[in-house]
C-alpha cells in the first residue's frame, strides 16, 4: 500500500491495528483465552485445553509469518521490539520471564488479560494496568531526577557482560544458516513446528470439541500474523517519487515533508513494522494520557491497547458480561500491586509478555520467544504451587518448603527432597 500523504498513510496504519486490535479483545473475551489461566488449568486440574489453544494461536502466527516472508511479503529484519537482534541477552529473558510469570500469578492475568478485564469492567484491573505502564516506563526510560532507568540500576550493569552476540540475526534460521538460507531453513523449521505441534493440539478429542478454544487459537494467530503484514507494507511515495517506510520517512522528515504533515511522530519505533504484545504499549499508554493525548505521542501501542480495551467492552455489553468488579480484602489488594509491578519490571527485561514473546516473538522463530516463553510458564506454575502449598499447610509450609516441593511436583528435583505431601 503506497501513499502519497503521510498524514493518510499514519491514518491507513492506526485504523488497521485499531480493527485487528477490535478483533483480538472481543475474541479473547469471547473464548477466554488467558494464558495465566492455560497454566492454572494444567498445575491445577491437569486439562490441556486453554494451552493448546496458546500453542495454536503461535502457530498460526508463525505460520503466518514464514509464508509472508517466503513470498517476500514482509522483512523482520528491523522490528519493535527488534526480536531478531544479535544480541542476546539470555540472562534477562530468562529472569525476566520467570519475574513476569510470578507477577501474572500475582495479578490474575497476564498483561493483555488485564486489559480485557478493563474492558470488561473489573476496575481493580485499571490499577494493575496503571501500575503495571508505570513501572514499566521507569524500567526503559530514566527515573526522574536522575539519568538511570529500573533496568539499569538493577539489572544491566552485571547482565550485559553475560550476554551472547551472534554474529547473525537471533532467529533460527539465521544461526543455523546463515543469511543467505536464512527464510528458507526457517520456512522448513517452521513447518515442522507447525506440524509436529499442531498434531498434538489436534490430537485430542476434548480439543477438537471445543470450539472457543479452536477459534481464539485461529484468531488469535491471524490477527498477530496480519499485524505483521500490514506495518510492514505501509509506504509513503516523496514528491520526488521517492518510497519510504513510515519508520524511514519520519527519520527523514527534515528532508522529505512538504509541510502538510499535521504532527510528526516523536519517535519513528512507534510506527514501526510490529506486532501485538502489551507490557512497552501499556507504558506509551500511560505516556500518552499523561502528555495530553498529544498525537505526537500516539504509537502502534497506544492504537492497540485502545483497541483491545473497547474489543472486551463491546463483547462484555453484546454478551450481558459486563460486571464492576473490586478487590476482596487488602491482600487481594497487594497481591495486584505487586503483581503488576513484577509484569511491568519483568516484561520488560524479557522483551514481551505471553503474547508479545510467547506469541508474536516465537512468531518470528526469535531464539528470545523459546526462553521467555519457558521462563514464564515456569515462573508462573512454580508460583501456584507455592500458594497451594502455603494454603494447604498454613504454618507449617515456609516459602522454601513450598518452593522445595513444588519443584518435585513438576519433576525438576528429586522426590527424596520433597518436603510436603500433596493431597
Amino acid at each position: 500500500m503506497i501513499f502519497e500523504s503521510f498524514n493518510t498513510a499514519l491514518t491507513a496504519y492506526f485504523a488497521a491495528v485499531f480493527v485487528l486490535a477490535v478483533i483480538l479483545g472481543a475474541v479473547v473475551n469471547k473464548t477466554n483465552f488467558c494464558t495465566m489461566g492455560a497454566v492454572s488449568d494444567v498445575v491445577n486440574m491437569q486439562d490441556w485445553g486453554r494451552m493448546r489453544a496458546w500453542f495454536l494461536a503461535i502457530l498460526v502466527a508463525m505460520l503466518g509469518v514464514i509464508l509472508f516472508e517466503a513470498a517476500g511479503l514482509i522483512d523482520l529484519s528491523s522490528t519493535q521490539p527488534p526480536y531478531r537482534r544479535a544480541q542476546f541477552p539470555v540472562v534477562e529473558y530468562i529472569l525476566g520471564g520467570l519475574i513476569f510469570g510470578i507477577g501474572m500469578t500475582l495479578a490474575s492475568g497476564c498483561g493483555n488479560k488485564t486489559l480485557i478485564r478493563v474492558g470488561g469492567g473489573n476496575i481493580k484491573s485499571i490499577l494493575v494496568m496503571v501500575v503495571l505502564g508505570i513501572v514499566a516506563y521507569y524500567t526503559i526510560n530514566p527515573i526522574p531526577g536522575t539519568e538511570h532507568n529500573l533496568r539499569g540500576l538493577l539489572v544491566w550493569w552485571w547482565s550485559s557482560p553475560l550476554a551472547i552476540e551472534f554474529s547473525v540475526a537471533q532467529d533460527v534460521g539465521h544461526v543455523l544458516a546463515g543469511p543467505d538460507n536464512a527464510t528458507g531453513v526457517r520456512l522448513m523449521i517452521g513447518l515442522a513446528l507447525v506440524a509436529g505441534v499442531g498434531w498434538w493440539i489436534f490430537r485430542s478429542a476434548e480439543f477438537r470439541s471445543n470450539r472457543d478454544n479452536i477459534v481464539a487459537g485461529v484468531v488469535i494467530g491471524l490477527c498477530i500474523a496480519l499485524a505483521w503484514l500490514v506495518t510492514d507494507n505501509i509506504r509513503l511515495q516523496d514528491s520526488w517519487g521517492d518510497e519510504h517506510s513510515l519508520p524511514g520517512y519520519v527519520q527523514e522528515w527534515d528532508f522529505v515533508t512538504d509541510g502538510e504533515e499535521a504532527f510528526r511522530p516523536a519517535s519513528a519505533g512507534g510506527v514501526n513494522t510490529q506486532s501485538f504484545t502489551f507490557i512497552g504499549p501499556i507504558a506509551q499508554t500511560i505516556n500518552y494520557l499523561a502528555r495530553g493525548a498529544d498525537n505526537a505521542y500516539l504509537t502502534f501501542g497506544v492504537v492497540s491497547v485502545t483497541g483491545v480495551i473497547l474489543g472486551s467492552l463491546l463483547w462484555a455489553l453484546l454478551s450481558r458480561s459486563f460486571r464492576v468488579e473490586w478487590f476482596v480484602n487488602g491482600r487481594d489488594v497487594l497481591n495486584h500491586l505487586v503483581g503488576a509491578a513484577l509484569m511491568g519490571f519483568g516484561g520488560v527485561m524479557a522483551m514481551g509478555c505471553t503474547i508479545g514473546q510467547g506469541v508474536t516473538g516465537l512468531s518470528t522463530l526469535a531464539l528470545s520467544g523459546f526462553f521467555t516463553l519457558g521462563s514464564i510458564i515456569l515462573g508462573s506454575a512454580l508460583t501456584m504451587k507455592i500458594q497451594y502449598y502455603k494454603m494447604l499447610y498454613d504454618e507449617e509450609a515456609t516459602f522454601a518448603k513450598a518452593l522445595i516441593t513444588g519443584l518435585v511436583d513438576m519433576k525438576l528435583l528429586p522426590g527424596s527432597l520433597r518436603k510436603l505431601e500433596a493431597l
